[in-house]
């Protein structure tokens, strides 16, 4: 389907893009805001650790099953209509979650929540249709540094929310914002131009591929507890392996796939889904190790015994390097190359990795750390996206800016329980404390996906095909 003509005046451009934005900050925030709570939700809901798990869990598989359905609806019946609808259904599932009374409730909230995960593929597709060809890569930047941005103050803000209420309003205040950017939208976003003829969901391989992820990420977020070797886990992870390979091969053959396999396959593509998984296991194992490694006692002779609310400010560099960057993803854009950036933005990460694994006695090495490490989540959030969106055809942007997130996602599962079994296998025999070592070994962890990434990244095509 050709390019939608740009119809939209500089100023509706801006609003356009404040509340795409706000949509993206939102979902991000709500991923990462209940990480720091679950102790309090578990206690409140008289629940077990594991149980309390899924909490987070269930919000991860509705996202990464759910944002490649969605945006391919996107490319079908209309992002708009999608953006509306998954805004709407956000909100439903968050007003779930504030009123939940048992665990069951809130998991099921948390699952519709989920269904939201198409907030930034549609994003990327409506800024591609309607801005200016020269403003496309700055916006696209812009709104995908919001996913760290988010997530940052996801761990910064519970600290002080739950210091004076109940862990519920971390769900009724999001909730304001969700139904404010669902008015905005409805405003502010273009009409849809015509739909794709003839086309469909594939209903048959989009179960398959659900049943794949799935096993996959239940398989990993359940390791910690039965641990890799279980025969659980490995039959999970071969079940998965086996459908997501029936599904890729079903998606090859269909003349209406879900997913394009043939543009998986560029250049441009497959490398940016590498460096995705790759970035997304240092930037949420860093969510995980860092917060606990800080509020660790002292007795212990390392950590620095802070609150959940200090724990979360020494993850505010990460959040406010990359929310000062922001605008100048444009000026970024005119400077460097894409490859450029992303590997820039990989050796920022390993560096920050590993400075954190050799310095980490002072707070202000923890902050200097977060500082370099916002300063390369911030450049490859930039890249990624735009580097995918340069390689494939308009049409396609919103299903192929899915793949990116979802891997993206799942690198960010499988890197958060590698670090959490490399931190709980390191405590002394008789004590349930991990020792130093396991956070030094996850930070290596991290610093070693990212030098990785670094790797994939000069595979990255000098110029685009397009």
């Amino acid at each position: 389907m050709p390019r939608p003509p740009v119809d939209v005046p500089p100023v509706r451009a801006r609003a356009l893009l404040l509340v795409l934005g706000l949509a993206g900050t939102v979902f991000a925030l709500m991923q990462a805001l209940v990480i720091p709570a679950l102790p309090r939700i578990q206690t409140s809901l008289g629940t077990n650790a594991d149980g309390a798990a899924w909490i987070s869990t269930a919000y991860l598989l509705s996202a990464c099953i759910l944002t490649p359905v969605i945006g391919r609806l996107g490319e079908m019946v209309g992002k708009r209509r999608m953006m509306l609808a998954s805004l709407a259904t956000f909100a439903v599932g968050t007003l779930v979650c504030a009123t939940a009374g048992s665990l069951g409730e809130l998991v099921a909230g948390r699952v519709v929540q989920g269904t939201a995960g198409g907030i930034y593929p549609l994003a990327f597709a409506i800024i591609r249709d309607r801005l200016p060809r020269e403003r496309v890569p700055a916006g696209i930047g812009l709104i995908s540094s919001l996913l760290g941005i988010g997530g940052g103050l996801g761990l910064v803000l519970p600290g002080p929310i739950m210091a004076r209420l109940s862990y519920q309003w971390l769900f009724w205040l999001p909730l304001v914002v969700i139904l404010a950017t669902l008015v905005l939208a409805a405003r502010y976003i273009p009409a849809d131009g015509p739909a794709e003829a003839g086309a469909g969901i594939p209903w048959g391989s989009s179960l398959m591929m659900a049943l794949g992820l799935s096993a996959v990420l239940v398989a990993v977020s359940e390791s910690a507890t039965w641990h890799w070797a279980d025969i659980r886990t490995l039959g999970l992870l071969l079940l998965g392996a086996a459908a997501l390979l029936g599904w890729g091969r079903a998606e090859a053959r269909s003349s209406n796939p879900l997913v394009d396999m043939g543009l998986m396959r560029l250049r441009g593509v497959w490398t940016a889904n590498a460096a995705a998984m790759l970035i997304g296991m240092g930037m949420y194992a860093s969510f995980l190790i860092i917060p606990e490694f800080v509020q660790s006692p002292v007795r212990l002779g390392y950590g620095f015994g802070a609150s959940v609310t200090g724990a979360g400010l020494f993850m505010l560099p990460t959040a406010a390097v990359q929310l000062l960057l922001g605008p100048a993803s444009g000026l970024l854009h005119r400077r460097f190359s894409l490859r450029a950036q992303l590997i820039a933005g990989q050796l920022s990460c390993a560096a920050g990795f590993s400075s954190l694994a050799v310095w980490h006695a002072a707070p202000w090495q923890i902050y200097a750390a977060t500082t370099v490490l916002g300063i390369g989540f911030w450049l490859c959030l930039v890249a990624l996206p735009n580097q995918v969106v340069s390689a494939v055809p308009a049409a396609r942007t919103g299903s192929a800016t899915a793949v990116n997130t979802v891997v993206r996602n799942a690198g960010g599962a499988v890197g958060g329980q590698l670090a959490a079994a490399i931190i709980v296998g390191s405590a002394q025999a008789g004590s349930t404390a991990p020792a130093a070592s396991g956070y030094i070994g996850a930070l290596i962890l991290c610093a070693a996906a990212t030098c990785a990434g670094t790797l994939v990244a000069f595979a990255v095509p000098r110029r685009s095909p397009r």
